[in-house]
């Protein structure tokens, strides 16, 4: 087998960040999205090569990076939690004065829409994991009114590897900044993750009619067991 070409398209486009709201900032413009099938986001690469005789073309979609932290209740969660199953990701913290409590109440509609459907989970990260401790978490996910850990984990570790990889697997903004209220910057994107963990959607968690959207897309990935892996 001879690999012939290999050709990169990144494209970390303006969609990834359009329509998404910083701790401070301003709602930005909406990307229009085409109804059905949901896109792939990210970096793709495209392997083509020669096979018993014929071109072959393989296309490897932006996947999550491997990652480990612990929930509210002190589990580990990792890719394996999430594995063969359709989530939401998004980043907060428990004393953000911004747009945390708007992006809280718009994730219980995902919650409660979804909250018992076995495939289906939502990984909130803490940018503050130091304030932010287990105990904390648990408060503040009885305080919502999340009694288990089944669906919604509410996540701490490694700050530094939760801030990697909200900027270089979900594609969002998660990082520290003194000028910032509450001292850090983050967007108020929801993420959405297929069973392969691969991003298909991105929403703006502040806005009514964009988590609208993301409720209507959720469904089309559940009803598919498995897209490129």
């Amino acid at each position: 087998m001879k690999k012939q070409a290999k050709i990169m398209y990144p494209f970390f486009l303006g969609i990834l960040f359009l329509g998404l709201v910083a701790c401070g900032g301003e709602a930005q413009k909406e990307s229009k999205k085409e109804e059905g099938e949901l896109p792939f986001l990210g970096q793709k690469t495209i392997d083509t090569f020669e096979m018993e005789g014929k071109t072959v073309t393989d296309t490897a979609y932006h996947k999550i990076a491997d990652f480990s932290f612990l929930n509210q209740a002190g589990e580990r969660v990792d890719n394996f939690t999430v594995d063969g199953k359709v989530y939401v990701a998004d980043f907060f913290f428990t004393s953000c004065p911004t747009i945390c409590p708007i992006m809280k109440t718009q994730m219980l509609r995902v919650y409660e829409a979804f909250g018992d459907e076995p495939d289906f989970k939502i990984l909130s990260h803490s940018i503050d994991p130091e304030h932010d401790t287990v105990e904390l978490l648990a408060q503040f996910a009885s305080d919502l009114g999340v009694e288990d850990t089944r669906t919604w984990h509410f996540l701490t570790g490694d700050q530094e590897k939760i801030f990697e990889i909200g900027q270089t697997s979900y594609l969002t903004t998660a990082m520290e900044d003194k000028d910032e209220p509450g001292g850090y910057l983050h967007s108020g994107a929801f993420v959405l993750i297929d069973q392969n963990g691969h991003i298909r959607g991105i929403y703006d968690g502040t806005r009514e009619d964009q988590v609208d959207r993301l409720l209507k897309d959720i469904p089309k990935l559940l009803k598919k067991e498995g897209d490129h892996a």
